[in-house]
């Protein structure tokens, strides 16, 4: 997998803590660059893990189905990516109150937008990518793209947390396709 695939992934996975963080800096009248920091190291951090846990966990039965290993990425790329765009669709309501940064709040939500990843994760595994590169790459793009949105967000409100998703489930599938072709080809 080239580095440029890994960056779009990176994105692509991302944009799911971008619409979060969008929604968190509509609430964050005040301190935004800590709070913004806060976010996007909550968010960057899980979305590092979880590939991590995620190639690990697929390290132990790899071997069993090797052959399918194209098929596997494929169907996990382009569900996600469909379920991003399903999720682009859906009516977003602006929040309301204040977002708290504390873990009780932050922790959930960071799971909740990395859950994505560790699918990814697994995928990686029959890629055999290399890991290490692959999760501090996308747990970076995460961040940088977390505190942006939560700026963005502060700014101009949910009007792009539905084009953001889109984008994000395009690219997921496009690269499902691409690694679909790319073996089915050889």
């Amino acid at each position: 997998m080239t580095f440029l695939e890994l960056f779009f992934i990176a994105i692509a996975l991302s944009m799911d803590a971008f619409a979060v963080s969008i929604c968190a800096g509509l609430t964050m009248p005040s301190a935004i660059i800590k709070r913004s920091l806060i976010v996007g190291l909550y968010f960057g951090v899980f979305q590092a893990i979880m590939p991590f846990i995620g190639y690990m966990a697929a390290s132990l039965f790899a071997d069993y189905i090797i052959e399918y290993d194209h098929w596997v990425a494929f169907a996990l790329l382009s569900f996600l990516g469909a379920r991003m765009i399903y999720g682009s669709f859906k009516k977003n309501e602006a929040p309301t109150g204040e977002l708290s940064v504390g873990p009780k709040i932050m922790l959930p939500l960071a799971i909740a937008t990395s859950i994505d990843a560790l699918a990814v994760g697994v995928s990686f595994t029959f890629l055999q990518v290399s890991i290490m590169p692959a999760i501090l790459l996308i747990g970076a793009t995460t961040f940088i793209i977390s505190v942006a949105g939560v700026k963005i967000g502060n700014v101009f409100g949910v009007k792009y947390k539905s084009k953001a998703e889109l984008a994000g489930g395009i690219i997921l599938i496009l690269i499902g396709v691409n690694i679909l072709i790319g073996h089915l080809s050889l």
